[in-house]
């Protein structure tokens, strides 16, 4: 579905190229497999195909970037006008948002799904994420094992999307890019979407509309 933290959003990393002629037909797909009964999954499904398939122009992209740091501020979380690559994406202490849109919501969603304890840590202590400069730094702060990795992973991408759904931006790219409609066909894609939706909603993340909310787990722990 998705991949590790060393590429799970970027598009170099997509599995399978998809045509945009094939588009409609992998979400009807993907849709026709979703639970009859998780409106909370069919929800966000509906917010993600149904929106935007592109930026209008570059001058629309900066913007959403733009957008993004600004629910950045909104959380409390600073950010750096660097590119990851001087460094790294998340350095313990903020972002650095010279990068697309959905890799900085990216970011932002796994802000809200760390823990207190490994907030601190470089790129989450997940390993180096595709953008990081610094990865050896990265690799050497990893505390988090392969399962933990996994669905955070899972979870910070869903996350992610939804906030691009709700600033109105293309999330149907990054939930193609982010391997979330390979396969869409085999039941056990959707299923799994259904799952990682359902973790967001059951931490708090997302409400029953499944539109993201403005709380992170470690706050939510500390309450």
């Amino acid at each position: 579905m998705i991949a590790s933290h060393a590429g799970d959003y970027n598009a170099r990393m997509i599995l399978t190229p998809i045509a945009p002629e094939d588009l409609p037909r992998l979400l009807a797909d993907f849709g026709g497999g979703l639970p009859v009964g998780d409106a909370v999954a069919r929800a966000a499904f509906m917010r993600i195909a149904g929106g935007p398939s592109a930026f209008a122009d570059q001058a629309a992209e900066e913007a959403a970037r733009r957008q993004a740091v600004d629910l950045a501020a909104r959380f409390g979380i600073p950010t750096l006008e660097e590119e990851p690559a001087r460094a790294f994406s998340w350095d313990g202490r903020g972002i650095r948002a010279l990068s697309e849109p959905c890799v900085l919501l990216h970011e932002i969603a796994h802000w809200q799904i760390c823990p207190m304890a490994r907030r601190g840590l470089y790129d989450f202590g997940l390993g180096a994420g595709p953008e990081t400069g610094r990865r050896d730094e990265a690799e050497a702060a990893r505390q988090a094992d392969f399962a933990t990795q996994e669905r955070e992973e899972a979870m910070a991408s869903l996350l992610g999307i939804l906030w691009e759904t709700e600033l109105g931006q293309p999330a149907v790219l990054a939930f193609a890019e982010q391997n979330w409609l390979e396969r869409a066909d085999h039941p056990g894609t959707p299923g799994y979407f259904a799952t990682v939706i359902g973790w967001l909603h059951a931490a708090g993340l997302i409400d029953d509309q499944a539109r993201p909310r403005m709380t992170a787990i470690a706050d939510n722990a500390a309450a």
